[in-house]
């Protein structure tokens, strides 16, 4: 598995608790946010439990939280008093686009980290790994994608899974119809008011749905595993500075323990609004990235070492 080079080397330098930055020498993202005193949060407002909206309308989640720590780690590095944290809502289609554009400082989600989107951004270290497979009402008995031929099926508008899903349609000739849903939340609906036959998105998000869903035992999730997506929080890409600041904090996450409390905190507990246990053990691969961090965007690195 790939380290993030800039991680190891703060390690090995000892840099892991960083120093103010002096303002002459910033540049990039660090210089936007000294200069303005804020920092611009990207986050969801349907992906349970990575970034959603409560019974409050508070912006809560797993990699909210993970966000708001790293806003500290920004906040600590600049010698700031003071940093206020701008939450903004974006979408599958325009999270990248308000990355680009300056909009959004870091991306708080449940973004796949691949090696096309890398193209375009860079990612934190990855915070979390699941794999793409689709959720159907058990009562039509779905078990593969060969099941699914000749059926309507939804996925998520500017995903990598429906960009996924329309490849498997083609070159496997399944003649699925294929819907691009705005949210997850919409994608969902359309499945339990059997506008489609089936929703492929990654499996821990169609599970918080099903289990926050009217009806939880009328849904299963298929074995079949479309592929393995891992997990980060996007940030402007040639932006190398910044980059070591939020790895910089990552790597202090996993490492005090903080990362592994999280994760009991929203994937083992019972969590807003419902109060619901998603009751998702960690992935080996996920336990595998916690000992061993990385930033890469190719699937084969989350391969299980034996």
């Amino acid at each position: 598995m790939r380290f993030s080079h800039l991680l190891m080397a703060a390690i090995g330098a000892g840099l892991l608790v960083s120093s103010p930055a002096s303002a002459q020498d910033l540049t990039g993202t660090l210089k936007k946010i000294k200069e303005t005193g804020v920092i611009a949060i990207g986050h969801r407002d349907s992906s349970v439990p990575f970034s959603y909206f409560d019974d409050k309308q508070q912006v809560v989640g797993y990699a909210n939280d993970i966000c708001l720590k790293i806003a500290d780690a920004v906040k600590q590095n600049l010698g700031l008093e003071k940093l206020e944290v701008k939450m903004v809502p974006v979408t599958s289609a325009t999270r990248i686009p308000l990355m680009a554009n300056g909009t959004i400082d870091v991306e708080c989600g449940s973004t796949t980290n691949n090696l096309e989107r890398q193209k375009q951004v860079s990612f934190t270290l990855t915070h979390f790994v699941t794999a793409n497979r689709f959720i159907s009402k058990k009562a039509n008995k779905f078990e593969t994608l060969e099941d699914l031929k000749g059926k309507t099926v939804v996925s998520t508008a500017g995903t990598s899974n429906i960009k996924q899903l329309t490849e498997l349609n083609n070159t496997k000739n399944l003649g699925m119809t294929i819907i691009p849903a705005k949210d997850h939340a919409d994608a969902f609906l359309m499945v339990e008011t059997d506008r489609a036959s089936a929703f492929v998105m990654d499996d821990v998000l169609i599970a918080s749905l099903a289990a926050n869903s009217k009806n939880p035992d009328d849904y299963v999730i298929s074995k079949e595993a479309l592929s393995v997506e891992p997990y980060g929080s996007m940030i402007r890409k040639d932006d190398p500075e910044f980059k070591k600041v939020v790895d910089t904090a990552m790597g202090n996450l996993f490492k005090d323990g903080t990362i592994a409390a999280l994760y009991d905190k929203w994937f083992l507990k019972p969590i807003p609004p419902k109060g619901i246990t998603l009751n998702i053990p960690m992935s080996d691969e996920f336990k595998q990235v916690l000992a061993h961090p990385t930033d890469s965007g190719d699937p084969k690195d989350y391969a299980v070492k034996q």
